[in-house]
Parts: structure tokens; sequence; C-alpha cells
């Protein structure tokens, strides 16, 4: 993923944070903020420390950002999210971690709907 497109300001996060709306599975929480004049989507990840030491963390936010890369094509643009990750990814593969995002995205509606079929069907 291009890092023109991960938020890495504390004002973005902010933002997100107060003004987005939230949905949330077991594994993640999600924040969806509109953006007006923003055409692509922007992402910014937050892993917690209590999850691990940095390459644990780090680990998991590569998995977080090749699953939004292969779900980039069925999320609404214009927006920004933030992604918080929780503790049962510690365990988890990509398959699953890829398998509970698209789940919470679902759960928020941000993910179009001709795109979400065509995934059911893989």
């Amino acid at each position: 993923m291009k890092k023109e497109l991960r938020i890495k300001r504390n004002k973005d996060f902010q933002e997100a944070f107060k003004k987005g709306r939230s949905f949330a599975n077991r594994q993640f929480v999600v924040y969806a903020l509109q953006k007006e004049g923003q055409d692509p989507f922007r992402i910014g990840l937050s892993v917690s420390k209590k999850l691990g030491n940095a390459v644990t963390r780090n680990h998991i936010k590569r998995y977080i950002r090749q699953a939004v890369f292969e779900l980039k094509d069925s999320m609404e643009t214009g927006m920004d999210y933030v992604i918080i990750a929780r503790k049962p990814l510690v365990e988890m593969d990509f398959f699953e971690v890829k398998k509970s995002l698209t789940h919470v995205l679902k759960v928020g509606k941000v993910l179009k709907k001709e795109n979400s079929s065509k995934q059911k069907r893989m």
C-alpha cells in the first residue's frame, strides 16, 4: 500500500475517532470518516503494545495492510479508515485476518455490494 494512502498525523486519527462512525468484531475496531474532496481512501493502523513486541506488532500491521490491499477495489472511496487491532489477532494467520477484516467492513457497510458477492463464490 502506498505511503500517501496512510493516515500518519495524530490530528487525522483524532478526527476519525471524534467524527467517524465505528463498528467492530472480536478482532478489529474500525472507525470510518467520510472526507469531502478526497478521491482514494486512507488507512490508519493502531496496534497496541499489549499485543506483543515490535516484531509481532509489525507482523500484524503487514497482514492488515495486505488484506486492505486485496480488498481495496471493493471498499468505499473518499473515506478515512482507522483500524484498531485487538488481542485475538496475535494467533491468526493471514487468511483469518482477511476474513475477519472483510466481516467487520461488511458490518460497517463500507464494502461495495457487487464485489462482496463475488468474494463469496471464491
